[in-house]
């Protein structure tokens, strides 16, 4: 399927939501992996503003890819930031819309001074 690489360079990207396990099954908790590297996934959501606009999105990352203290407030750097659009049918019902993963999700808060 496409996927569309997303310019993030005069957008503020905040998080939203601290990073948390991205889930295969929701039934039998099992954790997605990257098909790539077989590392965990995580799912980290931020506030994306440009252009006058402002949306959540929900942002599939590598848990390696993670770097920084990400906690809500926390200004970021999406490393690698694709969409791509999905569409399924679940018991009669088509839903679609835009997944969003990146490489990395860096944190952009200044590091404490150490004395």
């Amino acid at each position: 399927m496409r996927q569309i690489p997303v310019d993030t360079s005069s957008a503020l990207v905040m998080v939203a939501v601290p990073p948390a396990p991205k889930l295969k099954d929701r039934r039998t908790g099992e954790i997605a992996t990257d098909p790539e590297t077989g590392a965990a996934m995580v799912t980290v959501e931020v506030l994306f503003a440009a252009n006058g606009e402002a949306e959540v999105l929900a942002v599939a990352v590598p848990k390696p890819g993670v770097s920084g203290e990400l906690v809500m407030g926390t200004p970021v750097a999406l490393t690698g930031l694709m969409a791509r659009p999905w569409e399924n049918e679940f018991n009669g019902q088509k839903r679609h819309g835009i997944s969003f993963r990146a490489a990395a999700v860096t944190s952009l808060a200044a590091a404490p001074a150490k004395g």
